[in-house]
């Protein structure tokens, strides 16, 4: 079975699952960090795995198939070997590059072309190839090429998109179900719910991908402008319709309320670039409230960043030397405020899914959350 729910809260619609693959058990709700380029920025895999505690990252197909190329990674025997990540990996469909790159790309029915943010060569996407990509790539979970609406989106485009993507959808499942993995073990293919923040058009993107009946379902089309609370709604819809014993990943979000908000209203899977970004520019998130680690207030404090960290590294480093570093622009700087702020991810997850599974995660929702957005 590739997922098994362990538990469901009895207050909330949050849940504690595991994700079996052939690569490595996931357990939910768990958190992705972002491999964009296959690295995950500033952090060694060892890293990644024995101190942090990350169970599955992300790549993304844009980006790979660019550089290094699919050419490169499969000669390798996939990501998986060519970066030496021995446990489970997603990719996104470039999807929400295509939505990003708007002054370089041209969406038709066929697929997108687009001009490489590299060296302006142009390239073509479709629903067939992008499987192709990702099957090349390696990853245990791929995802369906859609597209992206940004926000505000007029409903005639909304409508008019969702109904392409969902007709991508079926393409990619032919080309899916008509090709085989390369590397020995299986791969799942994710449709994604999109609609922007109409709720018809989200009920029956919902409802479309859940008759795909496939190993697990993505939310896409949030977190890219709109208000969190028409995000929560549309959460609370789409949750409502897709199936309970599949998991379900929103693609890119978020902060930490936003994790925290999503896990009670039904969500599994997260990733979001946001720790690593935020890290390199001294953004620390930590257990007693965010940090701008930048300002003078921290220049004389020599106590731990994060003395409730359950990563050792974060109990030796002050924040008075990570503010140096930071300011030097020295790279051990960005490196280990990078580890902070994914250790705190992994961990906010982790002890969610405890919470989950002792039925008490509302109550414990409710004081971390004051903890945490607490501005130092």
């Amino acid at each position: 079975m590739f997922f098994n729910l362990n538990k469901s809260c009895k207050d909330t619609k949050a849940r504690a699952g595991t994700i079996q693959t052939e690569n490595g058990i996931i357990e939910t709700p768990i958190f992705m960090p972002v491999g964009t380029a296959a690295t995950v920025k500033g952090v060694h895999f060892h890293e990644l795995k024995e101190d942090i505690g990350a169970q599955i990252i992300l790549g993304n197909t844009y980006h790979l198939y660019l550089r290094p190329g699919t050419e490169v990674i499969e000669k390798a025997g996939g990501l998986l070997k060519f970066g030496g990540w021995n446990k489970p990996m997603l990719t996104d469909s470039g999807g929400f590059q295509v939505y990003s790159l708007a002054h370089r790309r041209k969406i038709t029915e066929e697929g997108v072309r687009f001009q490489s943010h590299l060296d302006g060569s142009y390239h073509f996407f479709t629903p067939e190839n992008v499987m192709d990509i990702q099957r090349k790539i390696g990853a245990d979970i791929i995802m369906a090429f859609d597209e992206c609406t940004p926000y505000p989106c007029d409903y005639s485009y909304a409508k008019k998109s969702l109904a392409m993507t969902h007709r991508w959808l079926d393409r990619c499942f032919t080309q899916f179900n008509n090709t085989a993995p390369k590397y020995g073990y299986p791969q799942y293919l994710f449709p994604i719910v999109q609609g922007s923040v109409y709720k018809d058009l989200r009920i029956e993107s919902a409802h479309y991908i859940s008759e795909k009946n496939a190993a697990g379902n993505a939310i896409g089309g949030l977190a890219v402008g709109e208000p969190a609370e028409e995000m929560y709604e549309m959460l609370e819809v789409v949750n409502g319709i897709l199936p309970l014993e599949k998991p379900r990943y929103l693609m890119g979000v978020g902060t930490p309320e936003n994790i925290l908000e999503a896990i009670s209203r039904g969500v599994d899977m997260f990733d979001c670039v946001m720790p690593t970004r935020n890290a390199r520019h001294g953004f620390l998130f930590t257990n007693q409230g965010v940090i701008n680690i930048k300002n003078k207030k921290w220049e004389f404090d020599f106590s731990p960043i994060d003395d409730l960290s359950n990563n050792p590294l974060l109990h030796n480093t002050t924040k008075s030397y990570l503010r140096h570093l930071i300011r030097s622009n020295e790279l051990l700087g960005m490196q280990i405020a990078s580890i902070n702020n994914l250790s705190f991810y992994l961990q906010l997850v982790k002890e969610a899914r405890q919470q989950i599974l002792n039925d008490n995660f509302e109550n414990w929702k409710k004081d971390k959350l004051k903890q945490i957005t607490e501005r130092l």
